[in-house]
């Protein structure tokens, strides 16, 4: 069962008791969305190429700090992303990434995201779940605003009017190009941030704790941006519904709840690599070793370049075709927000 519909059939509050004094919290949990997911109109399913390609696009070399906050929008004023976990620790895998939350290496991983009816700002909770069982549905205890209109130098739009501390992510080695830093904070979720508070906890239990807490939200959010960013070129990125008339007919026979309906969304088609064999014409310079060379971005203007992730060294291993995809964000979407005067960009990350 995926991640939302688990989601929208979770029941079970989120209780801590105080074993000292035996005072009862109830922390904002996975059940509080179930009605938020049900009636959330735009629920997308990622598929595993599609996730594995968000992935590299947010953290290949250049693909993370690329300015592009003005080509950003959320699609709808609710929308739901969710991919399988997998693909998305075995990419982070090669990026040099550890296991952020768990040791798991299967289940669903999915963000609820709230934004204003243009889409520039909003707020967005992650959820991820493993096992079949209600207790095994979890949510970050954090959540993170943003404003894609935030100038360098200014501190986003508070979204829901809720004004509470909250942290700042950042890379330095990247300046202004770095769109988590400017546009994005994080903060705990109400109930959670209460409850901390009553907490005796040192400064260094706290700092460790914010740490883990952001471990669950803040990685998830360039693999979402990378996303909406393919959504806004054209002609966007292949989809279909799901069909699932006859298999809610059969739940509903069975005394089951039905399941959502939901847009499967597809990565769009990628040269492909072409076979090759080595000439073998007697002795030459030695070759490099194969090796793998990460993708990144190049902007300018409305047109973004992804030189995709290949394959470097002996021809026994075949030659490329080409290695660069390009992706023109529609006019609709990007002219009001790009500066007349811009200059082409490509971003590095060290």
């Amino acid at each position: 069962m995926r991640l939302a519909d688990r989601i929208a059939q979770c029941r079970t509050p989120f209780i801590v008791e105080n074993t000292k004094d035996g005072s009862v919290t109830h922390l904002n949990s996975a059940a509080a969305f179930a009605k938020d997911i049900n009636s959330c109109a735009t629920r997308y399913v990622l598929s595993d190429e599609l996730t594995r390609l968000c992935t590299a696009l947010a953290y290949s070399k250049g693909a993370s700090t690329l300015a592009c906050a003005d080509l950003l929008h959320v699609p709808a004023e609710r929308v739901w992303v969710e991919w399988t976990e997998a693909p998305w620790r075995n990419e982070l895998g090669r990026y040099g990434f550890q296991s952020p939350v768990d040791s798991a290496s299967s289940g669903w991983r999915g963000v609820f995201i709230q934004s204003t009816s243009q889409g520039r700002c909003g707020l967005l909770r992650t959820f991820w779940a493993h096992g079949e069982s209600e207790l095994n549905v979890l949510s970050s205890s954090m959540e993170a605003y943003f404003d894609f209109d935030t100038q360098e130098g200014e501190d986003p739009e508070v979204f829901g009017r809720q004004q509470r501390s909250s942290i700042c992510v950042s890379d330095n080695a990247v300046g202004n190009a770095d769109i988590l830093r400017r546009c994005f904070r994080f903060r705990f979720e109400r109930s959670w941030q209460d409850y901390y508070e009553r907490a005796p906890l040192t400064g260094v239990q706290a700092t460790a704790l914010s740490h883990h807490a952001l471990g669950t939200i803040a990685i998830d959010i360039p693999v979402l941006l990378a996303f909406f960013l393919l959504l806004a070129t054209r002609p966007g990125l292949p989809r279909r519904p799901l069909m699932l008339e006859r298999l809610n007919e059969a739940r509903a026979k069975s005394g089951k709840a039905a399941l959502l309906e939901q847009i499967e969304v597809f990565a769009p088609l990628l040269p492909e690599y072409k076979s090759g064999c080595s000439s073998g014409s007697g002795v030459s310079r030695r070759s490099r070793r194969l090796h793998h060379v990460r993708g990144h971005l190049v902007r300018r203007g409305s047109t973004l370049f992804w030189r995709v992730p290949h394959l470097r060294g002996n021809a026994r291993a075949g030659s490329i075709r080409t290695r660069t995809v390009t992706w023109l964000v529609d006019p609709s979407i990007s002219s009001s927000r790009i500066s007349a005067n811009q200059e082409p960009s490509a971003a590095q990350m060290s």
